[in-house]
């Protein structure tokens, strides 16, 4: 009964989070910058927009399950990769309009969640495929704000960011752990159900 009411429980806290971090809210370019600087702006756009920080939580949270080399590869190609698509996305003249990083979201997730081994040159392809394409996006929204600077500090955030979870996912020993990851994995991919759900669902 006891374990039965802790799962319910965590079953809803896991609901309240995903409701939190995809509250609509008031749509904006940039966000209000720090006042410390465009680095520090660019860090505070990654940690402040659910629809970049989960997709690379769930990066690293793979690459972390995925083993050492895997890991080394996504702390080093990840961030560059991003760097690179906010830079095409600075010069890019319009906005894609089909609900690319909730489809990132669904893959991440779903390749957490059923724990799929790949082989390491896939993985480098993911990497960099998700960091493109995220990094595009900023590159759009970041025009008006801190610009090329600010994708220095996204990309700094994210290297720091990939490093401690890979890190930490990949010292997880007990078999227990690495099915919370999983579970964690299947969250991220019913937020992207969601999201993809809602842009179809406006686009009707």
């Amino acid at each position: 009964m006891k374990r039965s009411l802790l799962h319910n429980l965590r079953i809803l806290l896991g609901a309240a989070l995903s409701a939190a971090l995809l509250q609509p809210s008031e749509a904006a370019a940039h966000l209000v910058t720090t006042g410390m600087g465009p680095v520090y702006d660019g860090i505070g756009h990654l940690l402040l927009t659910p629809e970049d920080l989960v997709p690379a939580l769930a990066m690293s949270l793979y690459a972390g399950m995925r083993g050492r080399a895997p890991g080394r590869r996504a702390l080093f190609l990840f961030p560059l990769a991003w760097l690179l698509g906010g830079f095409a996305g600075l010069s890019a003249s319009g906005t894609p309009t089909f609900p690319l990083p909730a489809i990132s979201f669904l893959l991440l997730g779903a390749l957490i969640a059923a724990d799929l081994r790949m082989p390491d040159n896939i993985f480098t392809v993911l990497a960099l495929a998700v960091g493109i394409m995220h990094g595009f996006f900023n590159g759009i929204a970041l025009k008006a704000g801190p610009s090329g600077l600010g994708l220095l500090g996204i990309m700094a955030a994210l290297f720091v960011l990939v490093a401690i979870v890979s890190a930490f996912v990949l010292s997880l020993k007990p078999p227990w752990a690495r099915i919370a990851v999983r579970v964690a994995g299947s969250w991220v991919a019913a937020m992207g159900l969601l999201m993809i759900g809602w842009f179809f669902r406006g686009q009707g």
